[in-house]
């Protein structure tokens, strides 16, 4: 049946998308589309060293661990998925365990791969394994206020066990001859693995950064809520045996008047870069922006898994979505998860946008290049109960 062109532009001036009937997996054009912005309007400042002095103080304090340590320590099972999901393309997945699922104090929001950190090459292996990291933030209760930040390291290799471990995010404090940490209090709602720099981001800011290679060993067997230097030999987290300390901080900047809210992160290998968007509601939320969200890509420096000192944006969307959780980029195509439509946009500049059927309580998306296999998009969902981590095939959701 046919639209009237009369409502199909009131539909697209009230932001509204205007679709066939959709089956699950099956493309809908969609009405409304991105626009592109001023990228010269978005800027970034990068401070890699600020943690030295205090970093280097911890070191001294504290056993070094790698990856490959952390993960010859790992203590939780990973298990099969057993909801059914209905993706088309669904290529593999997982659950954490009973706990983890059914945990209303911590939930899951970012994800991000070793393949994003090192590429295709070697199997997608950082320090010997193939790695899946989710990222979590942390409530005092399960209606509480947030109190940390964490991420999960998920072997994903047929040659380890099915295990997983925790690491505690952490900011230095104190001072060198007494160093210390705190907690990092973010939503964690995105994460982006570059080489040895983990990008998180903090909503309001821009983005913390960690270095995989300088996680830490603290002692255990204190309170749940210790936290930090206890004496010169003795350093609590949370119970946690390993923490991973901020480097730097990377403070975005615009002179559009509105400030972005980092509210999730990608790594585009093909486009060296990072892009990020905003969770905004179209109207009636009081916890979030009430305006059209926004899109934007800040390169890294040239042949380096850094950012300069100062970085301009090259690309920058409005977009006609609402409620994104997440966001991925590779080779010039868009993937954005609305948790509010539950669907997943695609959209390149030449075809226009697409819309697929996706999960309830869809977070984030990491691109996964493979050489012998079809890519996928990874992704991963929040609710209570369901906190299912899966891949598609990328073709399946490609317009």
């Amino acid at each position: 049946m046919s639209i009237p062109a009369r409502l199909l532009r009131a539909a697209v001036a009230l932001g509204v998308t205007v679709s066939a009937a959709l089956v699950a997996g099956s493309p809908a054009q969609a009405a409304a589309a991105p626009t592109a912005l001023n990228a010269g309007q978005f800027t970034l400042s990068a401070n890699y060293t600020k943690y030295n002095a205090l970093n280097t103080a911890l070191a001294s304090k504290l056993p070094a661990v790698t990856v490959s340590d952390v993960m010859d320590n790992a203590n939780h099972d990973r298990q099969a998925i057993t909801d059914s999901l209905n993706l088309p393309g669904y290529s593999t997945g997982f659950q954490f365990d009973d706990t983890d699922v059914g945990d209303c104090k911590n939930f899951p929001q970012g994800i991000t791969t070793s393949r994003d950190a090192v590429g295709t090459a070697n199997s997608g292996n950082y320090d010997g394994h193939q790695l899946i990291l989710v990222s979590w933030y942390t409530k005092d209760a399960c209606d509480g206020d947030s109190t940390r930040s964490r991420i999960t390291l998920v072997d994903w290799d047929a040659t380890y066990p099915n295990k997983y471990r925790k690491i505690l995010l952490v900011e230095p404090t104190g001072t060198a001859a007494a160093p210390s940490f705190k907690d990092v209090v973010v939503h964690a709602g995105g994460v982006s693995w570059y080489g040895d720099y983990l990008y998180v981001a903090d909503t309001g800011h821009g983005m913390r950064v960690f270095n995989m290679a300088k996680m830490l060993q603290t002692s255990t067997g204190g309170t749940a809520d210790q936290i930090g230097r206890q004496n010169d030999t003795t350093y609590y987290a949370h119970n946690y045996a390993y923490v991973l300390p901020q480097v730097g901080t990377i403070t975005a900047a615009t002179t559009s008047g509105t400030s972005l809210a980092w509210s999730s992160i990608s790594l585009d290998r093909a486009d060296p870069s990072i892009v990020m968007t905003e969770y905004t509601c179209s109207s009636g939320c009081t916890s979030y922006p009430n305006r059209a969200p926004r899109a934007v890509r800040f390169p890294f420096a040239s042949g380096l898994t850094t950012f300069a000192a100062s970085t301009t944006a090259t690309e920058a969307l409005q977009l006609p979505w609402y409620k994104l959780n997440g966001v991925a980029s590779h080779n010039s195509r868009w993937w954005f998860n609305s948790s509010g439509d539950k669907k997943l946009y695609y959209w390149t500049p030449a075809a226009g946008p697409s819309s697929y059927a996706w999960v309830s309580g869809g977070e984030s998306i990491s691109y996964w290049e493979d050489t012998d296999e079809p890519d996928l998009l990874w992704s991963l969902q929040e609710p209570v109960g369901h906190r299912n981590v899966f891949a598609v095939n990328q073709a399946s959701y490609d317009g």
